[in-house]
């Protein structure tokens, strides 16, 4: 499977990180259809290159903009001439909100999030010194408390319309404030897969996911007709992710849909059933040592994912059949002894990978290789080769 990556990167220094163009416009092509009339909006820490955003933004069709993910990275794509950028966590940060209000002034479109005053009144007292509006996207909480286990993330205090109420009412009585858009997003459907090594935890995760569609569909159409009734003119209503396109994609509120990790396709994407995706970025490792006739030493590798730390937040092999981890050493800091059965390999030799997550595998290298076919046909910048490291 690997045998045109051998050829195409030949000349390439290990470790190093790839890109498939061809798996990328596959997945380019998947997402378009998946999304169907809905806007996309690309969620750029997946993504982590310059490059490959600009690369997106020229192949897909239906693009409306950029979820970013703090204050410094959205000034610095603005920088760049990407514009409709959706901050997709709040930003307590003064001096970068007030540099990314200059760039509304100037007439570019960025857009705050918020679920808590403090968050309101910080932007208000900016906007006030700056005599600019500023436009905010209010965060609803869309987890599902099945009491007793909480199924999705800690994240927007918004969790109800009795807690939703208090807050429109407080925003009403800000000058400086603009409400434009709501997200609402799903984790538990989007971020977690029901195709888990262990089964019957997959059967467990199946059934939550189809309880919590019923509540998020209901609760989130109450939430946007809540909002709708103080600010009746919002431009957006933000949904989704790559776990959960076919699911959102349905949802007649939703205006636009955000997708990120699906360009890529990282191993944590393996696990959901309905997705197909192909295999679009990695790193390639040298084998350095031999010491058994079963087990190699790569040199590097030691690339977890964040959250919650488990066996799949490892790198996984792009060739699973072949390899597997020592389990009392797993992917090393600066060496990753492997385990091979059915390939012959010997020192000097690639073995490839894939990431668990996806734009995280661009914090570990300054460039991505692109392969299309057979070919090699250049690199990519990741943010780090551009100097950058925003969180």
């Amino acid at each position: 499977m690997t045998t045109r990556f051998q050829q195409a990167f030949q000349g390439i220094e290990r470790p190093f990180a790839w890109l498939d163009l061809d798996a990328l416009d596959d997945n380019i092509a998947t997402v378009q259809q998946a999304c169907g009339q809905k806007k996309i909006r690309i969620a750029t820490k997946s993504i982590r290159s310059v490059e490959v955003l600009q690369y997106l933004q020229q192949h897909l069709s239906n693009i409306t903009g950029f979820m970013t993910f703090t204050a410094a990275e959205s000034i610095f794509l603005l920088q760049r001439n990407f514009d409709d950028v959706l901050l997709g966590y709040p930003v307590m940060e003064d001096m970068a909100v007030r540099q990314l209000l200059h760039y509304v002034k100037e007439g570019r479109t960025v857009t705050f999030m918020v679920d808590r005053c403090e968050q309101v009144a910080f932007l208000e007292k900016i906007g006030a010194e700056l005599d600019v509006k500023v436009s905010i996207c209010i965060d609803i909480n869309l987890s599902t408390d099945f009491k007793v286990l909480y199924f999705g993330t800690k994240r927007s205090s918004l969790d109800s319309l009795e807690s939703i109420t208090p807050f429109l009412t407080y925003i009403k009585q800000q000058s400086h404030i603009e409400v434009v858009g709501v997200m609402g997003y799903e984790a538990q459907i989007a971020g977690v897969g029901n195709r888990p090594a262990n089964a019957i935890k997959g059967r467990l995760i199946d059934f939550m996911q189809t309880q919590a569609k019923k509540q998020v569909t209901q609760f989130r159409r109450l939430a946007i007709a809540h909002v709708k009734a103080y600010f009746p003119r919002l431009r957006f209503v933000n949904g989704g992710g790559t776990g959960s396109m076919t699911y959102t994609v349905e949802q007649k509120e939703v205006t636009e849909m955000t997708v990120g990790s699906a360009f890529y396709a990282p191993a944590l994407f393996d696990q959901f059933a309905h997705l197909q995706l192909s295999k679009a970025a990695g790193f390639a490792l040298r084998i350095t040592r031999k010491p058994a006739p079963n087990i190699v030493v790569c040199h590097g590798g030691g690339y977890p994912a964040s959250g919650a730390m488990a066996n799949d937040r490892y790198p996984v092999f792009y060739e699973p059949t072949y390899f597997s981890f020592l389990r009392l050493e797993g992917a090393g800091e600066v060496q990753t002894p492997i385990k091979v059965k059915g390939k012959t390999l010997t020192i000097g030799d690639t073995i490839y990978f894939r990431h668990a997550k996806a734009g995280e595998l661009c914090e570990r290298f300054q460039t991505l290789h692109g392969i299309r076919q057979d070919e090699y046909v250049g690199s990519f910048a990741t943010y780090r080769g551009d100097g950058q490291c925003f969180l």
